[in-house]
């Protein structure tokens, strides 16, 4: 992978978010919120990574203009239910971005990335070439018959595919894969649904959609980093 203009800083403290945001961390008396992970492979993932080191580890920080989880973490969303050691299945990796963070917080556990792309399934081949943790999926996140083959039970899923039926496809893959108890996260586009209709009106109708069968523990619009998005955390019941 292309490396240029990478970013160091030394000499920085820098402190875990909290109980529910286990291996993330934010600087220390910074000037507004800026979120690190440790990195797994000791290095950057991708170009232009801020990386700050400390006590012999490397953090990189997580933007939010280019991860809607990062995102809804700097817009104060309650929880995000991933811990270390989780499986995790990822729907539209692209090109791995968010992937790589998610590898950061779980270490021990393995994601199933998710996508359907085969020019960016590459590049995700790639990120798991340095992380043992990371397993691209060539893949229909649609086709639960090809998955089923390839994807075991998962304690958490996360899904982000800019399509009219994308709730309809979280809420079958929560169903098909996710572990009754845990969570599971879908950000919504809402021009992908419907381009007429208010992006409120839309997200509100995804809350009704999700708890049918799930529990819609929190949300957060994603503006300004993310516009006309919403990420829903939710809880599969028992």
């Amino acid at each position: 992978m292309r490396r240029r203009n990478q970013r160091r800083r030394t000499n920085t403290k820098l402190e875990m978010l909290g109980k529910k945001f286990p291996n993330i961390y934010s600087l220390a008396g910074g000037k507004g919120k800026r979120l690190f992970t440790e990195s797994l492979t000791g290095k950057e993932s991708f170009p232009e990574e801020t990386l700050i080191r400390m006590n012999g580890k490397v953090f990189r920080e997580w933007e939010p203009e280019r991860s809607k989880l990062a995102a809804a973490i700097m817009k104060d969303i309650s929880q995000i239910g991933i811990r270390e050691g989780m499986n995790v299945l990822y729907l539209g990796a692209a090109h791995g971005y968010t992937v790589s963070f998610i590898s950061d917080i779980i270490r021990t556990g393995m994601i199933f990335a998710v996508e359907k792309a085969p020019q960016v399934v590459r590049e995700l081949i790639l990120v798991s070439a340095e992380r043992k943790n990371v397993a691209p999926v060539l893949a229909d996140a649609q086709d639960f018959e090809e998955l089923g083959r390839r994807v075991p039970l998962v304690d958490f899923v996360y899904q982000d595919i800019a399509q009219q039926n994308q709730t309809e496809i979280f809420t079958r893959s929560c169903r098909a894969f996710l572990k009754p108890g845990h969570f599971g996260m879908l950000a919504v586009k809402a021009r992908s649904i419907d381009v007429s209709r208010k992006p409120k009106e839309i997200f509100n109708e995804v809350r009704r959609t999700l708890e049918r069968e799930l529990v819609v523990v929190d949300y957060r619009y994603l503006d300004p980093f993310e516009k006309d998005h919403c990420l829903f955390v939710c809880k599969k019941r028992n």
